[in-house]
């Protein structure tokens, strides 16, 4: 596979560090969609930053001239959602933001619950003190945690800013325990649920992302081609230093979106 991606049919892409970065495109990335459109390639955005919604993100999105639906926005909270639903949860504490608090209220979730049967974390943005204490308090008695996604650091011009693998590692030193599950990227049903539901075949999707960790992970649990951008978090160096059969690994390394498609 080469940056011509050939044979694709739809590509996933990630937001944060592949199409923007802080409120700036990537340079190249209008252009990019652009030839998507014209090559007959469907694309759709995938994020696990969960502290926006999607009517938020398609603000965003349209702020910056973009095209998109309701259709094409995919977040690891839908991913929260689906398991939340699936374990017929329905009373919470969230540490997340309102966008966040509510897509999860939305579907009749209690997200302040007094006794609630999970502590959900979302990256939190607005984060303040009485929700990360009150959470603490809750785990300390019992209740498990569930976060939305693994991510370390969220990339902005400025460099690397907490995310919830930083506020899960927060919650561990203060309470000594880790989440039950984990949702959004590298999980596999984040991207294949719409693979499926489009008919389409994983080998003649990609995922487009600036994460090792996390895009390229769960491109290699999904069967799908793992594009790599270097327009975000990770480095060549980073790359150079996995082992062969890591399943970090991507298919196809380039600067950016703008080699894609050409």
């Amino acid at each position: 596979m080469d940056a011509s991606l050939s044979g694709i049919d739809a590509v996933f892409l990630d937001l944060d560090g592949t199409i923007y970065l802080g409120g700036n495109l990537i340079a190249g990335a209008e252009a990019f969609l652009q030839r998507c459109k014209e090559k007959g390639v469907r694309r759709y955005f995938l994020s696990n930053n969960s502290s926006k919604s999607v009517a938020q993100y398609l603000d965003k999105l349209h702020a910056l001239g973009l095209e998109a639906t309701e259709e094409d926005v995919l977040l690891s909270t839908h991913d929260l959602l689906a398991w939340l639903g699936k374990n017929g949860i329905q009373q919470t504490w969230l540490v997340g933001t309102e966008g966040m608090r509510s897509m999860l209220e939305e579907q009749g979730i209690a997200t302040k619950s007094a006794a609630p049967e999970y502590v959900v974390l979302g990256y939190d943005t607005e984060l303040t003190y009485e929700k990360i204490a009150q959470a603490s308090i809750h785990m300390h008695a019992g209740v498990p945690l569930v976060a939305s996604h693994p991510d370390m650091v969220c990339p902005s011009p400025d460099g690397g800013l907490p995310d919830v693998g930083a506020y899960l590692a927060m919650f561990k030193a203060t309470t000594g325990s880790d989440p039950v599950h984990i949702t959004g990227k590298p999980n596999a049903g984040m991207i294949l649920h719409k693979i499926e539901a489009l008919g389409l075949k994983p080998e003649r999707c990609a995922m487009v992302g600036d994460r090792l960790y996390t895009d390229m992970a769960m491109a290699t649990r999904a069967g799908v081609v793992g594009v790599l951008v270097l327009s975000g978090e990770a480095t060549k160096a980073d790359v150079e230093a996995l082992p062969a059969e890591a399943e970090q690994r991507p298919t196809l390394v380039v600067g950016s979106v703008d080699e894609l498609l050409r």
